[in-house]
């Protein structure tokens, strides 16, 4: 696919944008002054694949949480920042690798420069965090709500600020919790202007409509070749949203790395317990970092043509099953030992 064309910026050693790979956010989301709990969740999300951390600094005891969490983890680290413009200037001297504001509430023009300045002396990019929750009340009386062209124009404004003071490694985010809202504010800025894009739904849900909404409007954007990062944003544990980011990357192609598990539905000739098949199958692989196209298929019949473009697959019968590749049958096993029997032919593989 093609991809929109944006401004590369370096958010410690990881690029994002100017056509580097689509990198996967998360949070921590631990409490801000325990600081063993956040670097034993950072180590988490680090080994799950996530490419940046972004953390809370709600006041400056919350500040010694980025060197802590660098020395725990080769992983970016972004800090989210509030109101404070102090709490900006010291992670950034604590060296944090990236500051999330919105230039809007963090006072006067003299203390956005400061940030600005700073970041800029130090190699710091700015993320600019626009919601449809936090429109000025000026472009709220002006298109009568939040709207996608609102939030656009709140994106745009907080950008001229940072922009009056010479700063122009800039990543935006325009979320909102409504998709089509979402999906709509991120096209119109795409056309507006050259910065990174972060893509996210914002208060998304549960993990199970969260999932959906954020695979909705993420995937649709990337589809459309907008996007640069992502975060799925999930009421769940921080791990759970980076298996969905990668997921969401691999689904649509923008990731190769790792297993592509496939599997049939089910039906009434479905003679082994598929689902749970597919679910130990799925587990058992989370981890692979294989480039293969797995498949688990409930017909011995029709299963191994089915799924003739998977390197490998399993398909059930009646307390049987077959373990096929590239839709040829290699040998006939018990049920109770498809799942061993594929992963030592992964494993050879």
């Amino acid at each position: 696919m093609k991809r929109r064309e944006s401004k590369r910026v370096m958010v410690g050693k990881v690029p994002v944008g100017g056509g580097a790979p689509v990198t996967v956010q998360s949070m921590l989301n631990c409490p801000a002054h325990d600081v063993e709990a956040n670097v034993r969740q950072a180590k988490e999300l680090a080994a799950a694949g996530c490419d940046i951390l972004r953390v809370a600094i709600p006041d400056r005891k919350a500040v010694s949480l980025i060197d802590a969490i660098k020395r725990a983890v080769d992983l970016p680290v972004v800090a989210d920042i509030h109101y404070d413009y102090r709490l900006a200037l010291e992670s950034v001297a604590a060296g944090v690798d990236k500051v999330r504001i919105n230039p809007g509430n963090i006072g006067d023009q003299s203390r956005v420069k400061a940030v600005a300045v700073a970041c800029k002396n130090a190699g710091v990019p700015i993320r600019i965090g626009v919601n449809s929750g936090s429109l000025e009340k000026e472009i709220l009386a002006k298109y009568g709500g939040p709207t996608p062209e609102g939030m656009r124009d709140s994106a745009l404004y907080h950008v001229s600020l940072l922009e009056k003071c010479d700063f122009d490694d800039i990543v935006i985010s325009i979320k909102s919790s409504d998709v089509q809202t979402m999906v709509r504010a991120y096209e119109l800025t795409a056309e507006a202007c050259f910065y990174p894009l972060h893509l996210g739904v914002t208060e998304a849900g549960t993990e199970r409509m969260g999932l959906i909404k954020s695979a909705a409007g993420i995937g649709a954007l990337l589809l459309s070749g907008i996007g640069d990062t992502i975060r799925v944003s999930l009421t769940a544990p921080p791990v759970k949203e980076v298996h969905a980011g990668l997921d969401v990357l691999k689904a649509v192609g923008l990731r190769k790395q790792g297993i592509n598990l496939v599997s049939c539905p089910t039906c009434g000739r479905t003679k082994v317990d598929l689902i749970g098949l597919a679910q130990e199958v799925e587990r058992r692989l989370q981890c692979c970092e294989k480039d293969i196209k797995v498949a688990v298929m409930g017909c011995a019949v029709n299963g191994p043509g089915e799924a003739r473009d998977a390197d490998i697959g399993i398909a059930g019968g009646d307390g049987c099953g077959l373990i096929f590749k590239k839709g040829e049958i290699v040998k006939k096993v018990p049920e109770d030992e498809l799942v061993e029997q594929l992963m030592k032919e992964i494993e050879g593989l």
